[in-house]
Order: C-alpha cells, then sequence, then structure tokens
C-alpha cells in the first residue's frame, strides 16, 4: 500500500496503512483457527459471513461494521489483481452498518482538572520535558483538534503573539490546500510557550514537528499520544481515554457560550452541520436545563 495510492490519488497515511494491515491479519487468524486449507482467493461468500458473524459476537457491530470497512481494499486488489469475485458486490454479503445514533463521551470538568494537575498543573517551576510537554498537549487537546492534526503540528505553526495556531488540513481539504486557524486560550499560549523553551533541551529540537517523543525520540507517534492519554488518566485515578473525547467537550463548552454554530464549524474544520449536531447531542440537555434556568421567573 505505501507504493500505492487512495481514491484521492495521494498516499495513504501510516495509520490508515496500520488499520487496514490489522484487517487483514484478523481474517488470516481466523482462516487458521477455523483449520481453512485455502488461501484468500479460495473464500466465498458463505465463508464470509461466517467470519464475520463470528466477529460479530465478539466485538458487536460497531467493530464488525469497522472491519468490514478496513478490509474492502484488500478485496478491491483482489478483484483488480487477480479477478477474484468481490464479495461485498454479492447480494448474499451480510452487512454490518455503523451503529445509529452513536454519540461521543464529553469528558468532566473534574477530569480536565485532573489531568491538568498530574502534569505538573502549568507551574513554571516544573521543568522536566515530559511533564511541559504533556501538560501543553492538554491544553492543545482542548482547543479542539484531530489526534492527527496535533501531532502534524510544526514549530513555524505556532503564532504565539497573536494566541493563534495554523493547522493543516486533513483528507479530502488537503489537495484544495484549506486549512485553518484557531484561536488559543490564554493558558494554551503560556504553555506551549514553556514547552518550546524545555524543548530547546532535546538534542533533536532542530526537527521541524512540534512534537518531540522521550528517549530521543524525534516525533511524538498516534500510539504514543495514546499511551500518554491512558497513562496520565491512570494517574490522576481514572480509565484512560483517548484523544477525541477532548474534541466534543470542546464543542460542548463552545456551545454552552452561545457561540454562533458557524463560527464553531469553523474553529472546528467542520464543512457541514452534521458533525456538530453529532456532538452536540451529548451534552444537549445539561445545556438546555441551564439556558431555561438562566430566564428565571418568566411571569
Amino acid at each position: 500500500m505505501r507504493a500505492s495510492t487512495n481514491k484521492h490519488d495521494r498516499p495513504y497515511q501510516e495509520k490508515t496503512i496500520t488499520a487496514y494491515s490489522k484487517a487483514v491479519r484478523a481474517l488470516m487468524r481466523w482462516m487458521e483457527g477455523a483449520e481453512w486449507h485455502g488461501d484468500f482467493l479460495s473464500l466465498n461468500v458463505p465463508t464470509l459471513n461466517t467470519f464475520f458473524r463470528a466477529y460479530f459476537n465478539e466485538h458487536g457491530q460497531g467493530g464488525t461494521n469497522t472491519l468490514q470497512r478496513n478490509l474492502r481494499p484488500f478485496f478491491n486488489w483482489l478483484e483488480e489483481e487477480y479477478e477474484h469475485p468481490h464479495p461485498y458486490k454479492d447480494r448474499k454479503f451480510q452487512k454490518y452498518a455503523p451503529v445509529k445514533g452513536a454519540k461521543p463521551r464529553t469528558l468532566s470538568g473534574d477530569f480536565v482538572d485532573d489531568m491538568l494537575r498530574v502534569t505538573g498543573g502549568g507551574h513554571p517551576r516544573v521543568k522536566d520535558f515530559e511533564r511541559v510537554r504533556d501538560h501543553a498537549i492538554i491544553r492543545v487537546l482542548l482547543e479542539g483538534l484531530r489526534a492527527e492534526e496535533l501531532l502534524t503540528l510544526e514549530k513555524d505553526f505556532l503564532f504565539l503573539e497573536q494566541g493563534l495556531s495554523r493547522v493543516v488540513p486533513l483528507k479530502d481539504a488537503r489537495a484544495a490546500g484549506e486549512g485553518r486557524i484557531i484561536p488559543l486560550q490564554p493558558k494554551t499560549v503560556v504553555a506551549l510557550t514553556r514547552y518550546l523553551r524545555v524543548r530547546e533541551t532535546h538534542k533533536l529540537s532542530k526537527e521541524p514537528g512540534l512534537w518531540l517523543g522521550t528517549r530521543g525520540r524525534a516525533k511524538l507517534t498516534y500510539s504514543g499520544l495514546y499511551r500518554m492519554l491512558k497513562r496520565r488518566a491512570e494517574q490522576a485515578g481514572y480509565e484512560g481515554t483517548g484523544a477525541h473525547p477532548w474534541r466534543n467537550l470542546t464543542t460542548h463548552e463552545l456551545l454552552e457560550s452561545n457561540m454562533q454554530e458557524g463560527d464553531i464549524m469553523t474553529v472546528m474544520g467542520w464543512k457541514d452541520s452534521t458533525m456538530l449536531r453529532l456532538y452536540a447531542s451529548d451534552m444537549a440537555t445539561e445545556r438546555a436545563v441551564k439556558s431555561v434556568r438562566a430566564l428565571g421567573d418568566r411571569h
């Protein structure tokens, strides 16, 4: 896949390659466990339906839908290279739809406060590279960036005197050269300023990427970001969490501040209101109650 391009004629991202490879390995493990004696070309629709049914029993509808999506490029390749009938085009192929109405989970204020605390609380006396970096990352996540947007930040994308950062466009937007400028909260500016200061002590400080790894690693990866958030959450006394719930929290806070929906979409990088409605639904009741109570006695 590294030598090919996606449907937008751009190279596949590394995490996409990893996800597709894991899906193929899952199918391979099932074939071995079921003592299937043929290769991938010997798989027919009834056999694949049995595989996905077994996967569904263990991982549910959402996980099975993801697996089917991640296996599609592999079967596309088998069809193109070996003229193997594409199972997804067969009417007897059992498709697992996405889970309808699934809502992102909004983080609590206590959780955020505790995560900031275990990373030093932004105290100027904290000089440890990893704690200062992790605190700055959490502050940037509170601005609503996607994980990939955060990881692709570079030093030159920061305009801290103006309290702004440029965010690299993702996927379809790259072709059009689109991107966006996001405003940074004052505490985020302070956290980034302190991080840039301790970053200069890193032996790879000349690298353009903003987030440097520990143990001399040049770049923080997606898996490194996930492990960091999980570790810090556990230190704070919580279960681990990924990067995406922070984006949901930002949406909730912007809506609660009565910010215009169009402005929220601009800041968050959404082209239509579908994602805004999805994210907004999680805490809609709480916002509605607060709004009504703010009116006081109406008569």
